[in-house]
């Protein structure tokens, strides 16, 4: 059998494991296995075909990596209004714990609420921002 039989034998396997478990890193992984078989079809020695595979495959499972981390994460579930009826609501802060807490009425029950890192407290009306655990994460408005 040729060198580029086997490389396309092995593209196609890494893209069916690809498939059965959804990650992209496989794919990846079997566009240096199609590149090494490009080089097959060249007549080039197996030592070049597998320093090929290698560089193509580890540069775009790299290049992956640094877009995906690159990119922005996906906001909050909590913080979107679709899943959670509180956010966008208006609540009065009448005073700030020295921790940086305050305890409002909201909804016919006492919350509390905290501000985002960085925020100065002031006493008012606040949006409710985020649903965390049991407390709600206001901003000034």
């Amino acid at each position: 059998m040729a060198d580029s039989t086997l490389w396309w034998l092995l593209t196609g396997a890494l893209v069916a494991l690809e498939l059965l478990t959804g990650t992209f890193y496989l794919l990846m992984l079997a566009l240096g296995a199609a590149a090494a078989a490009l080089v097959a079809h060249t007549g080039a020695a197996q030592t070049a075909q597998i320093v090929v595979a290698a560089l193509v495959g580890l540069g775009a499972v790299l290049g992956l990596t640094w877009l995906r981390r690159r990119r922005p994460g996906d906001p909050s579930v909590r913080a979107q209004r679709s899943v959670n009826l509180d956010v966008g609501e208006v609540v009065q802060v009448d005073a700030w714990q020295t921790d940086g807490t305050a305890q409002v009425k909201y909804r016919g029950a006492s919350w509390t609420v905290v501000l985002p890192a960085g925020t100065t407290p002031a006493p008012g009306p606040h949006r409710v921002t985020e649903l965390v655990g049991s407390r709600l994460l206001v901003e000034k408005v």
